[in-house]
């Protein structure tokens, strides 16, 4: 017996798109819509929500992928973000994408969303590797028992996405309910009595507050439920838990769980596991407490050799010199001259902080090609599946500095870009870990054109002042962690990250992310470049470039002991610190810095405050005041830590 009710749909009905993290959510996102979201083996990807219209079986959508969500009760601000826009909608479709290895606890998010009493579906996707498990799921036994749709699909290779299409025109809200006892359903009619109408279910309302969940009695608060009502519901509450020994939280869950156990059991055939996959073995290898930190060494270098080596060298070589240096900016530079009279607007063009000769020469001759060999790297091991294993090498470092090993993965995405690595902080349970990786982030992190450029800068000296540049910055990385952890006030979670299977990256799919990460580049930092250029072309017209570069000289010159040129390269770095990095690159191949003056202005503008993106994305997930706490500090820090190194290596003689 099918216990749905359907539902009539004309108008254009938010479809959420919900689920556990890494179950493949945008992969059926970029199917549903043709629209391309980041997808990758690790949580905290999509921080916020991601929209797109789309006509699905002859109605229209907005298709909304969400953050990853393990419960309707949220333990991080990205659980938060997903069950808010679950809240927010009355009318609305849901699609649960769920991991079918992990059956019985994707199922108890399944639970939940059917007692929000909302129109859902449920995709069972990875149905291949399930089975590569030893297990195999009755779908249409599944839809009786739960009254909903189920699909079967495989999202990345496109099988079961008409079948998930044409459940999602005929979705319906189930009539599925678990009994969870006389005293809490009795506490739950109670509970509903006392609330005004709501988005969701009062039935899922009522077991959120059963639960003690504090974040949902704020959104009542805000939905106009007052005081005296969640006075009564407290008091409901604890008479309720009068008649246990543990919490109300506890017996709800696992009465959840006793369910989706005897549930899996009516719906599954288990069978014996295709043998042991070579690719399984490798995984087991790269977090073995033998093998895990030397694999993650060897990726390393690899990266140093195909990004710094290859990208900043080889092709940065050809670009800049074989193309822009001896073809183009001299053809432009021969136009400009023939055609435009105005020696102004001659250099705006082609002077020295020209948009020609300075903006595009840095954007295209020496950062783009440093960004795309970075992408390629970073695309195939978020396809391999490799960062979250790398999240648990080095869980046990990370406790040390008052974080774990799921923090890694905003360290991870803070080397492609610091802003959106600020944003996926989210994923860390707990403020006191949100602010200390915020913090580390600003100061310890570069991105990946930054990193690009110091790669090629140092790797064009040799290995070993590579390998000093880090050591450096990880001892400071785990020094300032440490002492976060033991000044600021606050608890740290445990560490629990589900490990996505091994696989072979697709080339099509890494050819798409680094497609749509360079269209971001050139949307989002070519324009700030070519804003840097025309702010220290008007600085120095106005001779305050020579202004600022004499007041900060005692610093540059004296402390850090750098050319007073370097100066600038700081100034324009706080716009963009991939930008600063650039233009110590072409003074070192104009050959104005030593190999230790390359390392202490490479050092200092690692360190240095970050870019006014990031600063600002600072201020809306930190606050104003936390962000210019953080904003002096890391300034301070890393013109103290660069005269030190300065010092230190000059002491002892040790030029590279």
């Amino acid at each position: 017996m099918n216990n749905t009710k359907t539902i009539d749909f004309k108008d254009r009905y938010p479809l959420i798109l919900a689920g556990g993290p890494n179950v493949g959510k945008s992969v059926i996102f970029n199917l549903l819509t043709s629209q391309y979201v980041t997808v990758s083996n690790y949580p905290g990807t999509t921080v916020e929500i991601t929209t797109a219209n789309s006509s699905i079986a002859h109605a229209k959508f907005m298709v909304l992928d969400t953050p990853g969500i393990n419960s309707l009760m949220p333990y991080s601000e990205d659980e938060r973000v997903t069950r808010d826009i679950l809240l927010k909608y009355q009318q609305k479709i849901v699609v649960h994408v769920f991991d079918t290895k992990n059956f019985t606890g994707n199922l108890m998010l399944t639970f939940q969303l059917i007692e929000m009493g909302v129109p859902l579906v449920l995709d069972l996707n990875m149905f291949d590797e399930a089975q590569t498990r030893g297990v195999k799921i009755d779908t249409e036994k599944l839809a009786k028992h739960l009254g909903i749709g189920v699909v079967a699909t495989i999202a990345t290779e496109k099988v079961g996405l008409n079948k998930l299409v044409s459940e999602i025109s005929k979705a319906g809200i189930s009539e599925f309910n678990i009994d969870y006892g006389e005293k809490i359903e009795a506490a739950i009619a109670k509970i509903s009595g006392l609330l005004p109408a709501l988005n969701i279910a009062k039935r899922l309302a009522a077991l959120l507050l059963l639960s003690k969940d504090v974040t949902f009695k704020r959104y009542l608060l805000e939905q106009g439920v007052q005081e005296d009502a969640l006075a009564n519901i407290d008091t409901i509450t604890e008479n309720t838990k009068q008649h246990f020994t543990k919490s109300l939280k506890s017996v709800i869950i696992e009465k959840r769980h006793k369910k989706a156990e005897e549930i899996f059991k009516s719906v599954s055939f288990l069978k014996k596991a295709s043998r042991t996959r070579i690719s399984d073995k490798i995984g087991l290898l790269m977090v073995s407490p033998h093998w895990g930190v030397p694999i993650a060494i060897l990726i390393m270098y690899a990266t140093y050799l195909f990004v710094g080596k290859f990208g900043a060298g080889f092709l940065v070589d050809l670009i800049e010199n074989k193309f822009f240096n001896s073809f183009l900016n001299p053809l432009i530079t021969n136009l400009v001259d023939n055609f435009i009279p105005i020696a102004f607007i001659k250099d705006i063009l082609v002077g020295e902080y020209g948009l020609v000769t300075m903006a595009l020469t840095y954007s295209f001759a020496i950062i783009f090609p440093i960004v795309t060999t970075f992408f390629i790297v970073f695309g195939i091991l978020e396809d391999s599946g490799y960062l979250p294993r790398l999240a648990a090498v080095v869980n046990r470092l990370f406790k040390f500095i008052g974080l774990h090993g799921k923090a890694v993965l905003p360290f991870i995405l803070g080397l492609g870009c610091g802003t959106m690595a600020v944003l996926t902080t989210r994923i860390l349970e707990t403020k006191k870990e949100r602010l200390i990786a915020t913090l580390l982030l600003a100061m310890a992190i570069p991105c990946s054109a930054q990193l690009g450029v110091i790669l090629g800068m140092l790797g064009g000296i040799s290995f070993k002042i590579v390998m000093v540049w880090l050591a450096i910055l990880l001892a400071i990385l785990v020094l300032i962690g440490y002492l976060s952890s033991k000044l600021i006030a606050g608890e740290i979670s445990d560490f629990m990250l589900e490990l996505p299977p091994v696989r072979l990256p697709q080339i099509s799919n890494i050819l798409i992310k680094v497609r749509a990460r360079l269209i971001w580049y050139l949307k989002e930092a070519v324009p700030l470049f070519i804003l840097g250029t025309l702010l220290l072309f008007v600085l120095d017209k106005f001779n305050a470039l020579s202004v600022i570069r004499d007041f900060v000289s005692p610093v540059v010159v004296n402390f850090l002991g750098l050319p007073a040129k370097s100066a600038e390269a700081f100034i324009i770095g706080f716009l963009r610190r991939d930008y600063g990095a650039a233009g110590l690159y072409a003074l070192q191949r104009q050959g104005e810095l030593s190999n230790l003056q390359v390392l202490v202005s490479v050092l200092t503008m690692t360190l240095l405050v970050p870019c006014v993106a990031q600063f600002f994305v600072m201020i809306k997930e930190r606050g104003l005041k936390v962000a210019i706490l953080i904003f002096v500090f890391v300034l301070a820090f890393a013109v103290l830590m660069g005269g030190l190194i300065n010092f230190i290596f000059r002491a002892m003689a040790m030029m590279f």
